[in-house]
């Protein structure tokens, strides 16, 4: 495949109607035979397709047209300032899956018990044929209105010359109906074939309930996963307060342009990225790169949109504005990591796809084998044969296989604070090769916390951490907090200080007992002309370690410092040590340097470590092993984790986390457990364990039944389909795939892992 030209033109527009990956492949295909169109890029996720063409190509009306011959809704080209159609088309889905599920569910109640007549007293009464005729007119909603999207995708796949789950369905719903109805108006039909009338109207009915379920979990869950983008969008700020000439005046950040001059107050978001002109603070850049500890900024340094202002004021020339700035490359990332990331071609489509041709073929031969080979040969009796291999490759128990694994997955993922959010997140989980964890937040706490206390000779630590306590118990930087909570713990309490400063990006001064103390980082003390003796080589160690370094002086002289470092969280090394012990591969992932991302890695016996490490760079280091053919479980808690999580195989994101994460990811861990990581991975690998083996027990009697069914026992016993021999045989094999569903719950396999309360 050839790369896409990047000086193309994009275009992005909304499609309407697409479910699964064969819809991805279908509308991609389509848009690529328009004239011009270079590289197309599908999101099942947002139903966007993001085209790639020169200057010259079909236009609009020629994707319109071509979007529609294939089946689905052309909703028009999207645009930022206009609401998104496929919001509003995605919750008129939900909505009209809700309404047919639960008219399906109360017509299948009501069937099932009208075709079981005589196990109910109270039905007794009913003439058996006015309940045939009441089952039909039941059936008949059930079968082509609630299940008219079956037909739909069976006419969409046939136009492509394949078959699928849907083809599946409408072919095994239809046939049902069609023979039971047969049966009911024609019972003098069958008796020219000496076959005994049976009906299958609860088989119909139940088939399509149970699969319209599984497509509004779907759509449930297609909707939570595009809440990622929208959440990202909500972080820009409204307003921003502009310079211009002697005046200040607030403007909504949308009539913002490049080379506008910006005032930023303390505890205000940056409306946009640019340069520092004057002013000095610490930001928050948490946001962008994962890293608790705020970042010093002064005249020249770059500031980016939507980071917290800490502490100063400053004024900065606006460099990039609308779709340039950073937060808008992270929303362009997960959008293409979502796209990117080719849905699974579920277990069912797969099978659906051999299983359907192989059936018809079977059909038609019994057909021609029963009219033309057979002595006595009979029209009614060979039609009938050929009906016969349909209604029993009716998938009545397909309709569980998936739905009935899932929802006992997800349910006993839940009573561990493990929350799954549909069957394609399961699917990858069995081929996982590689975890990588975020470090900030994810591995570690997210936050400083003191590490090392050193005195220089002479001098006692609980001075050094008296002094240190006092000037940090006004700030409210992250460093400070630190600092006093381990004052507390210590018992050291704050001393009164005056003439209390504040050195932006550098530190804090104050006088205590009538002498002037400084806190701060070594530059602080290098412009004051502290003499710091013995301490910087300390320092220097220290900060190989990946600890933030801490100076304390009274009057011209050092006399200590404090290690601060984001220490590894308590369940991080037996996390590290399950997963190897599963036979995988375990990395580390980082916006910090590489000496503090190995200082954390060999705490936790991590080898792999990735440094230094952008948001968008994470995204890419994530493709990259996918290009190695691993495939990848990435675990994270920030909103700079989002790319990455939507571009991994599996996103697992911690429920501490940013609800950002949390949209963009897979499995969300409720539990701020990393235990829980392991306990996600082996639940997903046993889920998709027990839905192959449904699926196999959903095949398995029409395997035995089929070739009863095409006569193949006629020849020697005289015996033809008994209709009650077919109708225990999907009882049975239903029963087997809700048995064995119903069988995770009784696995150990999370019991070892559960998290110690």
């Amino acid at each position: 495949m050839t790369s896409p030209d990047k000086t193309a033109v994009k275009t992005t527009i909304s499609v309407g109607g697409m479910t699964c990956a064969a819809c991805v492949r279908r509308v991609e295909q389509a848009l690529k035979s328009v004239d011009g169109v270079t590289d197309v890029a599908v999101n099942l996720a947002t139903a966007r397709a993001t085209i790639s063409h020169g200057d010259t190509w079909g236009g609009i009306e020629a994707v319109r047209e071509i979007v529609s011959d294939q089946g689905y809704d052309f909703l028009g080209i999207t645009d930022d300032t206009r609401p998104d159609p496929i919001t509003a088309a995605r919750v008129r889905e939900v909505k009209d899956l809700q309404i047919k599920f639960a008219v399906g569910a109360v017509l299948s109640v009501i069937i099932f018990l009208g075709s079981m007549q005589h196990w109910f007293p109270f039905l007794a009464t009913v003439p058996r044929q006015t309940m045939l005729v009441i089952l039909f007119f039941l059936t008949t909603p059930v079968v082509f209105w609630v299940g008219s999207r079956f037909y739909i995708g069976a006419i969409k796949a046939a136009r492509q010359k394949t078959t699928d789950m849907n083809t599946l369905v409408a072919v095994g719903a239809l046939s049902a109906y069609l023979y039971s109805a047969l049966a009911t108006f024609f019972p003098r039909f069958f008796s020219t074939a000496d076959i005994a009338p049976h009906v299958y109207y609860d088989g119909a009915a139940m088939i399509v309930t149970l699969i319209i379920l599984g497509r509004l979990l779907e759509a449930r869950a297609k909707g939570r996963t595009s809440a990622a983008i929208k959440k990202l969008m909500g972080l820009r700020p409204k307003t921003a307060r502009v310079i211009r000439g002697d005046k200040e005046e607030d403007i909504p950040i949308d009539e913002v342009v490049k080379g506008e001059v910006i005032l930023v107050r303390p505890g205000e978001k940056v409306p946009t990225d640019g340069v520092v002109i004057s002013g000095s603070s610490s930001i928050d850049e948490s946001m962008l790169t994962g890293e608790s500890m705020p970042v010093a900024k002064e005249a020249g340094e770059h500031v980016f949109g939507a980071t917290l202002n800490k502490t100063g004021s400053f004024i900065f020339r606006a460099t990039k504005v609308g779709s340039e700035t950073a937060l808008a490359q992270i929303i362009r990332l997960v959008e293409e990591a979502q796209g990117s990331k080719a849905p699974i071609q579920r277990l069912a489509d797969k099978v659906a796809s051999i299983f359907v041709p192989v059936v018809f073929a079977i059909g038609i031969i019994t057909f021609i084998v029963w009219y033309f080979f057979v002595p006595d040969h009979i029209f009614t009796r060979a039609l009938l044969n050929f009906a016969s291999v349909l209604v029993i490759a009716c998938p009545c128990a397909l309709g569980l296989a998936t739905p009935t694994a899932i929802m006992v997955g997800t349910g006993l993922g839940a009573e561990h604070g493990i929350l799954i959010k549909g069957g394609e997140s399961l699917e990858n989980a069995y081929k996982l090769t590689t975890v990588v964890f975020d470090k900030t937040g994810t591995l570690t706490r997210g936050e400083p916390e003191v590490t090392d206390i050193m005195a220089a000779p002479g001098y006692e630590q609980n001075r050094v951490l008296e002094i240190a306590v006092s000037i940090e118990a006004v700030s409210e930087h992250p460093v400070a907090a630190a600092i006093v909570e381990r004052g507390r713990h210590a018992g050291i309490a704050a001393l009164p200080v005056e003439k209390f400063e504040a050195f932006a990006g550098l530190g804090a001064g104050a006088f205590m007992g009538g002498r002037y103390c400084l806190l701060g980082n070594r530059r602080l003390m290098e412009t004051k002309e502290i003499r710091l003796e013995g301490l910087a080589a300390t320092a220097g160690t220290l900060a190989t370690e990946g600890k933030t370094c801490v100076f304390i002086a009274e009057g011209n002289q050092a006399i200590g410092l404090i290690g601060l470092a984001d220490v590894p969280r308590e369940s991080a090394k037996e996390t590290v040590a399950t997963l190897k012990s599963m036979g995988l591969k375990v990395a580390l992932i980082t916006g910090d340097n590489m000496n503090t991302g190995k200082a954390i890695g060999s705490v936790l016996g991590i080898d792999n470590i990735m440094a230094d490490v952008l948001p968008g760079d994470k995204a890419a280091e994530i493709k990259r092993l996918h290009e190695q053919g691993e495939v990848v479980a990435m675990v994270g808690d920030g909103i700079n984790d989002a790319p990455a999580l939507a571009a991994a195989d599996i996103g697992i994101a911690i429920g501490a986390g940013t609800d950002v994460a949390i949209e963009a990811s897979d499995i969300t861990l409720i539990k701020d457990d990393l235990r829980s990581v392991p306990m996600a991975i082996r639940l997903s690998q046993e889920t998709v364990k027990v839905i192959r083996q449904n699926l196999f027990w959903a095949f398995i009697y029409n395997i035995l039944g089929i070739p009863i069914a095409a006569g193949a026992l006629y020849p020697l016993f005289g015996i033809l389909l008994n209709p009650q021999f077919a109708a225990a045989a999907m009882a049975l094999s239903s029963v087997s795939v809700v048995g064995n569903s119903l069988r995770l719950r009784r696995t150990k396999f999370l019991g070892p892992l559960v998290p110690s309360k």
